[in-house]
């Protein structure tokens, strides 16, 4: 086998790996972005996606629309977690390593309204970027990036979550909140609802 037959059968399992984890959150006032499944009836996508939180639908990649309500932010992070009915769906395995720049890496999204489209690049930066409550790490690569995209997860070759994406920054970077801050950001949520197995297998 070639290597590019060996590469193109590596992204084929990719992504039979991680399509159940992404799901879409439309929000009728913004329209629809993307989310990532974080175990025991939660979404995990981005604050601006959840918008003003009313009248939020997610819909899973075998099921839904269910309706949804957010259960918490983080404003400066551009983060939200929403609660929805179904707990049947395991969550998305977030990244313990260290990202490296230089390392491939995948953002998986619904640009434009596509569902389920796979876009690949290389994480080109950690840094940090300024917000009104002090300096925040951000991920940068160079993944290609579309409404749609905001909320969904920039993975790498294993399929871990490093990052949710949330913007393009210049017209050719796109920005990801690193896995780091959404851990810290899941395990505050985790501490004011019941744990479960599945709530803790995203920690």
């Amino acid at each position: 086998m070639n290597l590019t037959a060996m590469f193109e059968n590596a992204l084929d399992d990719l992504m039979k790996r991680i399509r159940g984890m992404l799901v879409v959150v439309n929000n009728e006032h913004q329209g629809a972005g993307a989310g990532v499944l974080a175990g025991d009836g939660l979404v995990l996508t981005n604050n601006h996606v959840a918008g003003d939180g009313h009248a939020l639908e997610v819909t899973l990649d075998d099921g839904g629309p269910y309706k949804a309500k957010v259960i918490k932010r983080k404003v400066d992070a551009d983060l939200a977690l929403l609660q929805i009915s179904d707990h049947g769906h395991a969550g998305a395995i977030f990244s313990t390593q260290e990202p490296r720049p230089g390392e491939m890496v995948f953002a998986y999204g619904h640009p434009w309204g596509q569902r389920n489209v796979l876009t690949g690049g290389v994480l080109s930066a950690v840094t940090t970027a300024r917000t009104r409550r002090g300096e925040l790490t951000i991920l940068r690569s160079d993944v290609q990036l579309a409404p749609g995209n905001s909320g969904g997860p920039l993975l790498n070759a294993a399929g871990e979550v490093l990052g949710l994406n949330a913007m393009i920054l210049g017209g050719d970077q796109s920005v990801a909140i690193p896995a780091s801050v959404i851990r810290e950001f899941l395990a505050e949520a985790h501490k004011n609802m019941p744990r479960s197995k599945a709530a803790e297998d995203v920690l």
